[in-house]
């Protein structure tokens, strides 16, 4: 990858992430191609954190229908982002948790 903003696409704010913010715990959408590594390097050059662990998992787009014609919504893949106990928190979510 050659930007760390090219990994990272948007936070993922659901009612699920915002329950695990005060663990430490961040939700993140990312590049299909984008491994751990690259993933754990990103954030913690974005935000300015130590991250503990990555944990990642890839969604396949559901098929929608209009008339006979049929589709497939987009595939996105989600970063479980851990941080370390020592880390601070991302100042991003610090208002929504």
């Amino acid at each position: 990858m050659k930007d760390f903003h090219d990994v990272i696409i948007r936070p993922v704010l659901t009612e699920k992430s915002y329950q695990t913010i005060a663990d430490k715990d961040y939700t993140f959408e990312v590049a299909i191609k984008a491994n751990k590594t690259e993933i754990k390097q990103a954030i913690e050059a974005i935000f300015g954190v130590k991250v503990e662990r990555v944990n990642t998992v890839r969604q396949i787009g559901k098929i929608k229908r209009m008339g006979m014609h049929s589709g497939r919504r987009p595939e996105v893949k989600k970063a479980f982002v851990k941080l370390a106990k020592d880390s601070k928190p991302i100042e991003f979510f610090e208002g929504m948790a």
